[in-house]
């Protein structure tokens, strides 16, 4: 069974994940994610993060904004990152060309980091970026079922 989410706090005192000249984002409207940091902290803890297999199907959305010689490249050992959006909902936010290679590889699963909100939400770009996060995850909370 699924832990009951929980309703997130403003913490006032939110520093915006700091940027850096090569760091890689995800925006999603407002919500702009540092990828490069986000990374960085899956990586140095194994303990918390453990990749497992998805459906391609469930995740891949065909698009013609994807760069060819990016896809050509792509490492499709390297997982693919989830973000918890809503509760127990996932979203892409690093991996669109990984999973399009693997796709067309014929394979069927990826590995991806699942990452929660609570998690993922200190990568988040802005102050308003945040508020705006905590203000819909809490509506997203009502809602749950």
């Amino acid at each position: 069974m699924l832990d009951k989410p929980t309703k997130l706090k403003i913490n006032k005192k939110f520093q915006p994940s700091t940027i850096d000249n090569d760091d890689e984002f995800f925006r999603n409207g407002i919500f702009e994610f540092n990828i490069t940091k986000l990374t960085q902290f899956i990586k140095a803890n194994p303990n918390i993060f453990q990749p497992e297999e998805i459906s391609i199907n469930t995740v891949r959305f065909p698009s013609e904004h994807l760069d060819e010689s990016t896809i050509q490249s792509a490492n499709t050992n390297e997982p693919i990152i989830l973000a918890e959006i809503a509760p127990d909902r996932f979203n892409v936010i690093d991996g669109h060309h990984r999973i399009e290679k693997a796709y067309r590889e014929c394979s069927v699963t990826i590995l991806a980091y699942k990452v929660k909100a609570e998690q993922h939400i200190k990568f988040l770009t802005s102050v308003e970026a945040y508020m705006e996060y905590v203000n819909y995850w809490n509506t997203k909370i009502k809602h749950y079922a």
